[in-house]
């Protein structure tokens, strides 16, 4: 295992603004800080980081990720949020919670796992772009790592298990009619067209409900028509908020979607996946073994955007995210490395 000052990194990281799409110099000096400190096969494509540790090419390969980006600094805060300052076992800067404290302990874990045999191949990576789920982040980062068959996705969590987290996906839906005098009988209201599909996203639960999660929730969060008082409107649009519950990808709730409403049903995108991990997984096993909760999260990360099993697990506490006054307890740090080792050391996928 490798000696080295990770709050110190830290530290020097929270000095060093990455705002999403912003972050060349953070990834630049980790990148540098990885070199100095011994680290082999340090992988750079845009302002992504990954390495891996020796193993044969048969072994499956757990990847281990968290992020170097921020969101901008909340109104409100009472510190220069650029100026790392330890206070009471705690140290305060925009990214120490999220998502510092996952990156710096999933690195001295990484740093101990691979420094013996283990029954896979271990990737760490450092990605850009989570905050704005941006395609020059993680999505970029996975076209060089090959197959992936399990991923830790450092998050702050508390270090509980979250084995489930909701996707997104947002429906632009338009209902056609014609237009006509309303003063007249003429015409075909769109908007009375779209009224029997906009009931059906109010009221339509899919059979298929997650324990931690709940069923897909759909939500008409706009509506659009009409150009003035007396033509009736021949063209009626609403968006449509949908999310998944981990239970159905995306292009599947589409296709479900498109096949039970008359309206025309188009994607923004179906990149923002759900993910839904079985409590039979190994890792969820020796999880449980070490008395971790599992529980269905809410919020989105690099989760969604893996096309392989994964667990959001790490330390720090996801309501001081993009608050003001950001800070993550040292302590939390050391628990964070010592359960992710007790989590993966020796695990068989």
């Amino acid at each position: 295992m490798i000696e080295m000052d990770t709050i110190g990194l830290l530290s020097k990281l929270i000095s060093i603004p990455s705002i999403s799409r912003e972050e060349e110099a953070a990834c630049t000096c980790l990148e540098n800080w990885l070199k100095d400190n011994g680290f082999s096969g340090v992988h750079r494509v845009g302002n992504n980081l990954w390495m891996e540790s020796e193993a044969p090419s048969d072994k499956p390969t757990i990847l281990l990720n968290a992020h170097i980006d921020t969101v901008k600094p909340a109104s409100g805060y009472s510190r220069d949020p650029f100026l790392p300052s330890i206070e009471d076992e705690k140290l305060f800067g925009l990214g120490s919670n999220d998502d510092g404290g996952s990156l710096v302990a999933l690195l001295e874990a990484y740093s101990y796992l691979s420094s013996k045999p283990q029954p896979y191949r271990l990737v760490f990576s450092a990605s850009s772009e989570e905050e704005v789920c941006g395609k020059n982040g993680f999505d970029l980062l996975l076209q060089d790592l090959g197959k992936v068959d399990f991923g830790v996705i450092g998050e702050p969590t508390g270090m509980d298990m979250a084995v489930a987290e909701k996707g997104l996906m947002v429906l632009d839906c338009t209902s056609h009619g014609k237009s006509g005098h309303a003063a007249r009988e003429e015409g075909v209201n769109a908007i009375y067209g779209a009224l029997a599909d906009i009931d059906w996203f109010r009221s339509y639960r899919f059979p298929r409900v997650s324990e931690f999660l709940g069923p897909v929730k759909m939500s008409v969060t706009i509506i659009s028509a009409g150009t003035q008082h007396n033509v009736v409107p021949d063209r009626c649009d609403f968006v449509v908020d949908v999310r998944p519950n981990g239970m159905y990808s995306n292009p599947e709730l589409l296709e479900l979607i498109k096949a039970s409403v008359s309206c025309e049903v188009k994607e923004r995108s179906t990149r923002i996946g759900s993910s839904h991990l079985p409590m039979e997984h190994p890792m969820v096993a020796r999880g449980l073994s070490l008395g971790l909760k599992p529980f269905g999260s809410p919020t989105t990360s690099n989760q969604a955007l893996c096309p392989f099993p994964t667990l959001k697990i790490g330390p720090g506490d996801s309501a001081r995210s993009h608050g003001p006054d950001e800070f993550i307890t040292l302590d939390e740090i050391s628990c964070g490395v010592k359960t992710y080792i007790s989590l993966l050391d020796g695990l068989e996928l």
